[in-house]
């Protein structure tokens, strides 16, 4: 019996402590309302991934991101971070990748990112948060980052972060329980009725947690776009346009999210993701225990279905295994 492949992590977090310290003196003591920050170690990391059968994390920094009120201030920070993120790749250059954070709602300081991260750090693509002080993806400021990620075909993982007024609206929880699942769903429908997805086809979105709450809103958003249509300024059809979205299984895939997200778009474009380091070992754990015991992908695993569409979207990731 032959092992399983080794799974591509797209869903992986790393901190630096002089990003942590940052974030607190920013008021980030309970981030998104959570107890407390988690450490982060390389080796550590490392051995966990061997024990899931991991073979390579594409790091990131997740929620709050990096900027905290000052463009200065974030441009420097982001750059902190993404030094820091390439670094741990070439240390590592088989089993880490990297996605570059970005000092947004800043759109300049996004764009001379992108071109250092892709150009000069080689990072395998961008992470931005579902919202940034409250302005929203579909906003029309960004798009220029947009038409630079489209003529690059960029792939841009799109993490939920805290909603405004989240101390409101989240009656005391941990916001990443129930708000980052509505923001991300928030987040999409901005862009998808904005229009976004249809001007710039060719960047490669990465939806975090299954989509959120996609998987039961599309069939509703699409009826209020086919009723309240607004002619041919309206965006297209829903599913379809969301059929074209990559999607990861971090969080809880199964026996109820997945299953309801591919029946809406199929398994072709689905990625797995831990949520390490801010998902503890032993949730980690428990996720992939839920993936071995669900039911498989037809004559497929669900390792090799996802390896392989990561491999499909991270060229440089195949080339690699191949080498080895």
């Amino acid at each position: 019996m032959t092992d399983p492949p080794l799974l591509v992590d797209t869903h992986a977090h790393f901190l630096t402590p002089d990003y942590v310290h940052a974030a607190r003196a920013a008021g980030h003591i309970r981030p998104d309302g959570m107890g407390a920050w988690p450490t982060w170690r390389a080796e550590v990391h490392l051995r966990l991934m061997d024990r899931w059968g991991v073979g390579t994390s594409l790091l990131s920094i997740s929620s709050p991101g990096t900027h905290f009120g000052d463009d200065s201030e974030a441009r420097a920070l982001t750059r902190h971070v993404n030094e820091s993120g390439a670094a741990i790749r070439r240390e590592h250059p088989d089993r880490f990748g990297h996605f570059a954070s970005l000092p947004l709602p800043d759109v300049e300081g996004a764009l001379g990112e992108v071109a250092h991260a892709m150009d000069h750090l080689g990072s395998d693509g961008v992470i931005v948060g579902t919202n940034t002080h409250g302005i929203y993806l579909g906003d029309a400021r960004y798009e220029p980052l947009y038409a630079e990620l489209n003529r690059r075909r960029t792939p841009v993982f799109l993490h939920p972060t805290s909603p405004p007024h989240a101390e409101d609206v989240a009656l005391g929880r941990p916001r990443p329980m129930l708000e980052f699942v509505f923001d991300s769903t928030r987040t999409v429908s901005d862009l998808l009725f904005s229009g976004v997805f249809e001007r710039y086809p060719d960047i490669p979105w990465i939806v975090s947690h299954g989509g959120g709450a996609l998987p039961l809103l599309t069939d509703r958003m699409e009826l209020f776009r086919s009723i309240f249509s607004e002619g041919a300024d309206g965006p297209g059809p829903i599913p379809e346009q969301v059929s074209r979205l990559w999607f990861d299984m971090a969080g809880t895939p199964f026996p109820r999210q997945i299953p309801a997200l591919t029946a809406l778009v199929g398994n072709h474009r689905l990625l797995y993701g831990s949520d390490h380091c801010w998902t503890p070992a032993a949730g980690v754990d428990a996720q992939l225990a839920s993936i071995a015991a669900a039911q498989q992908p037809g004559n497929d695993t669900w390792h090799a279905l996802t390896t392989r569409n990561a491999h499909r979207l991270f060229p440089r990731l195949a080339r690699m295994r191949q080498e080895q």
